[in-house]
């Protein structure tokens, strides 16, 4: 069986595009992979965090991943800094790495775009990424193009360890879904949707309530056409709700485009809206009893244990190897 690792960011709100973009799919390959998914609470701390919003969004992830589908006994859940190997095996790959190629990481370009001072860990957080996914021997990365470039730096990284210090490392590949990986915007559909798009109703949470959810839809920016028809380039707007529409309801979008053929853009709006309070409606109430128990933070103990496991042991082959420690006898 394959090992797949993913991490995301407890940074507050998940929208409706990270959880049609990465944990959906998170919730199916469970079934056919040994999973690792990690709630990277130490990328977190690259830009200023208030200390109790952080604890609060960890947890609050943690729960979001249950709530959504990841099985506990199928999947390995934890939080990153609750496995010391992960800043151990970071420090020892950005040693390895050049200040060139971390400067050209595009993130780091857009995060650091007219600031007087960025942070230390905003220019080296790749090869944490990199440890990250190397620890687990990982063979698949799910993530969007965004991210892309980070996976090319890991499988780098990789490469130039096993070359210099034996073959440790197995080299991740990246995979982008072809369907469903950007959602966009509501209202500027040509941007992927994003909790820091100061505009709320940009983005849908995954705990927000039917009436919002409503107002958002209604509101989410279409064309003067009244043609309801998949055309990225066209009609970015309604293609983006068609998108949507198809991955929630398991419809192709051939089949909704006939169904609204000669309907507008109001029905169809409405229709869009009931498909996604459906799909929320189970995730949020799981997601507040999960909260309000302590079988969550049971699932995250367990979690870490087994993650302490295999980083440690991968990590002690990267001392070995480089030369770290006492040799024991």
């Amino acid at each position: 069986m394959k090992t797949i690792f993913s991490g995301i960011q407890p940074s507050g709100v998940i929208t409706l595009g990270n959880y049609i973009g990465a944990m959906k799919q998170f919730v199916e390959l469970q079934h056919d992979y040994n999973c690792y998914f990690c709630i990277v609470d130490q990328h977190a701390i690259t830009v200023p965090q208030d200390r109790l919003a952080l604890r609060k969004n960890i947890r609050s992830l943690a729960a979001f991943y249950l709530a959504v589908g990841i099985d506990p006994n199928k999947s390995t859940l934890f939080i990153q800094s609750e496995v010391p190997a992960h800043a151990q095996a970071g420090w020892i790959l950005q040693c390895i790495a050049y200040i060139g190629e971390l400067e050209r990481m595009t993130q780091f370009k857009d995060k650091s775009a007219g600031k007087e001072a960025v942070s230390a860990g905003l220019l080296t957080y790749p090869p944490l990424m990199a440890a990250d996914i190397l620890l687990y021997s990982t063979d698949i990365v799910p993530v969007g193009e965004d991210q892309k470039q980070h996976i090319e730096l890991t499988r780098d990284l990789a490469e130039r360890f096993n070359k210099r210090y034996g073959d440790i490392f197995t080299i991740p590949e990246a995979r982008i879904p072809k369907i469903g990986a950007r959602i966009m915007s509501l209202t500027d559909p040509t941007k992927k949707m994003s909790k820091s798009d100061p505009n709320q109703k940009s983005y849908i949470t995954l705990l927000d309530d039917a009436k919002t959810i409503e107002k958002k839809v209604k509101s989410a920016v279409t064309d003067s056409e009244g043609i309801i028809r998949y055309d990225k380039e066209n009609k970015p707007g309604v293609s983006n709700l068609l998108t949507i529409y198809s991955i929630l309801a398991n419809e192709p979008i051939e089949q909704l485009e006939e169904r609204y053929a000669g309907k507008g853009y109001g029905e169809f709006k409405a229709d869009v809206a009931q498909v996604i309070i459906d799909t929320l409606a189970p995730i949020q109430q799981k997601y507040y009893d999960l909260m309000e128990s302590s079988e969550l933070d049971d699932i995250l103990d367990e979690g870490a244990e087994k993650a302490n496991r295999v980083a440690s042991k991968m990590l002690k082959k990267m001392e070995n190897a480089i030369g770290l420690g006492r040799k024991r006898r």
